[in-house]
């Protein structure tokens, strides 16, 4: 049987949505492992003779690609969470009379831009009227 052959066959094997189920049913990732493993005993064997080197190399860097995207989930979630926590810790901490305080705050982040412009141009229009008048 060729490497493609048993590759699909594995994959046919290794349904997400199972593993999926499983997880949610408790099973930890090694029991579920281990019974892939044992399940595909003969086709993983055979595909194991048929690796050369450089399929082997091509699977490192598989490996490292899940681990990399792994770290990616681990990261979103984490952050995800702080951010959540941040929320609701900032949420416990100010007290509801200093409502006018956020909302001065948000004034001043969404007008300031203007209000910067607004002043530029009247220092301007000031300076320009005194040196015409002088």
């Amino acid at each position: 049987m060729s490497i493609s052959k048993i590759l699909n066959s594995l994959e046919k094997s290794w349904e997400r949505d199972f593993i999926l189920l499983n997880i949610k049913k408790g099973l930890g990732t090694d029991e579920i492992v281990k019974e892939f493993l044992m399940k595909n005993e003969k086709q993983i064997k055979e595909l194991n003779y048929l690796l050369r080197p450089e399929d082997i190399e091509l699977l490192n860097q598989v490996e490292k690609l899940s681990t990399c995207e792994s770290k990616l989930i681990n990261e979103i979630k984490n952050l995800n969470y702080l951010e959540n926590n941040h929320i609701i810790n900032k949420k416990k901490i100010v007290p509801s009379n200093r409502v006018s305080f956020n909302k001065i705050s948000s004034f001043m982040i969404n007008w300031s831009n203007k209000f910067v412009v607004i002043a530029l141009l009247t220092i301007s229009a000031i300076a320009l009227s005194k040196q015409a008048w002088a």
